[in-house]
């Protein structure tokens, strides 16, 4: 926030008019009008008559200004590193559901691994991986005011074109495999994709 921004909101909540304004701080509607738009600063002998019109100190107009300005350099860097936090956790549970793949397909035939504990070995890396997604979503979520009101139209027909593909690919293998008890991960899969997709835009939306 500028001192111009400042300047204005205090009128405002003043209730005052610009012309009402500079007839109490004896300068003329324009003055007014260029100190509100940054055209020009106030000089120093009308900060005293600024601070008593508005009833604030000059420490308030002038350092308040600052701390409002280096308070959202403070959340961009939080939400920045929320992000960063929520990519590294989803990562880790994507790659975790990938183990708990290559655990089944190589437990079973390879290790001779008796069928029931290969798939209590399957399920709790992937309850471990998806309890991982869903605290990093949880904890790492971008506060209220950040998020966009209407998703991204882009991201939303990727969104459809990729659960097409899941879709097809998922029924191409559950027919030919006939392991439907095992191909029901791509619908994990897809979930991850579609939270990345939104990930990746948002990262490029703040860039």
């Amino acid at each position: 926030m500028t001192i111009g921004n400042k300047l204005l909101e205090l009128r405002k909540k003043k209730g005052l008019s610009q012309e009402e304004a500079a007839e109490q701080l004896g300068v003329s509607r324009q003055t007014i009008s260029k100190w509100e738009t940054y055209q020009s600063t106030p000089d120093f002998d009308k900060l005293s008559l600024i601070c008593t019109l508005y009833n604030i100190t000059a420490d308030e107009l002038i350092n308040g200004i600052k701390k409002e300005e280096e308070k959202r350099e403070e959340i961009k860097e939080s939400i920045k590193e929320n992000k960063k936090k929520k990519a590294l956790g989803i990562g880790l549970g994507i790659f975790l559901y990938f183990i708990a793949v290559v655990e089944v397909m190589i437990a079973i035939p390879l290790m001779l691994l008796n069928p029931i504990v290969a798939s209590a070995i399957f399920l709790a890396i992937s309850g471990l991986a998806t309890g991982i997604i869903v605290y990093v979503c949880l904890v790492y979520k971008e506060p209220k005011k950040e998020k966009i009101d209407k998703e991204n139209p882009l991201v939303k027909q990727i969104n459809e074109v990729i659960s097409i593909i899941v879709l097809i690919i998922y029924l191409l293998i559950s027919f030919i495999t006939m392991a439907w008890h095992i191909t029901w991960i791509l619908w994990i899969v897809y979930a991850l994709i579609e939270e990345i997709v939104k990930l990746i835009f948002a990262l490029k939306g703040e860039k």
